[in-house]
């Protein structure tokens, strides 16, 4: 059966002398992940693998077959060209240690359309911008809310969060419970949209305390989660 769907690129694997494992997450069923066989050892094989940088965005035609752990790509263009994502040192930091946290949490294959938009827009709104050092930041506190554990914003007038229940408290209740700087940046981050983190100045050593925070926020609530094997190089990139 054919399907034509959008996809995101979360990881590329070789298998095999010249065939590669694409994992995506696309539009219409979640993560899925692409045999594309012979592409290192041809020349009309290599020109597709340059589709298949992280984070591109994708309109594929896949041939899907039920009950099969890969599937088979018979067609593809680019949903959308980026002009600096992958370009910009700095922007493709960026891309290798997202890309590596999104493999990692996104593993149900079930159709999620407010995630795909949530992909969609963000990293295009990366693309556009020459002021993005806390786009990181946002962005992996925003998709806690896609994942089920964002952080329960009813009383954040209090003195505490509590990494390990999601909650505002009035009172240090165990080691999870966080104050201070990393307190005053989650709660300006909350509620915000990416156009007003230009009005958040954050040093580098703030920006990296807050990331290692929300990171062990990130451990606490998913089992399976473990902290990017890029994270030391982006944060030398960013310091």
């Amino acid at each position: 059966m054919l399907i034509k769907t959008k996809v995101i690129v979360l990881s590329k694997l070789k298998y095999r002398d010249n065939d590669l494992i694409v994992k995506c997450f696309t539009s219409h069923r979640g993560v899925v992940s692409y045999l594309l066989r012979g592409v290192l050892n041809s020349k009309k094989g290599q020109s597709k693998i340059a589709y298949f940088q992280l984070l591109s965005q994708l309109q594929v035609e896949e041939s899907y077959r039920e009950n099969q752990s890969l599937q088979t790509i018979k067609d593809l263009r680019l949903d959308y060209s980026f002009t600096s994502l992958h370009t910009n040192i700095l922007k493709s930091s960026i891309v290798m240690f997202l890309a590596e946290v999104l493999a990692s949490v996104l593993r149900e294959e079930e159709k999620n359309e407010q995630l795909y938009d949530y992909l969609e827009t963000t990293f295009r709104w990366l693309d556009t911008k020459d002021e993005f050092s806390n786009f990181h930041l946002l962005f992996l506190l925003n998709l806690t809310k896609h994942l089920g554990f964002y952080p329960d914003t009813t009383d954040t007038n209090q003195m505490y969060f509590n990494l390990n229940n999601g909650l505002f408290e009035s009172k240090k209740e165990d080691v999870y419970s966080i104050s201070g700087e990393n307190l005053t940046i989650l709660k300006q981050l909350l509620g915000i949209n990416f156009d007003a983190l230009e009005s958040i100045k954050l040093n580098s050593k703030q920006r990296q305390s807050f990331l290692a925070m929300l990171l062990l926020y990130f451990e606490l609530h998913l089992g399976s989660f473990k902290k990017p094997k890029s994270l030391q190089i982006f944060n030398q990139v960013f310091n």
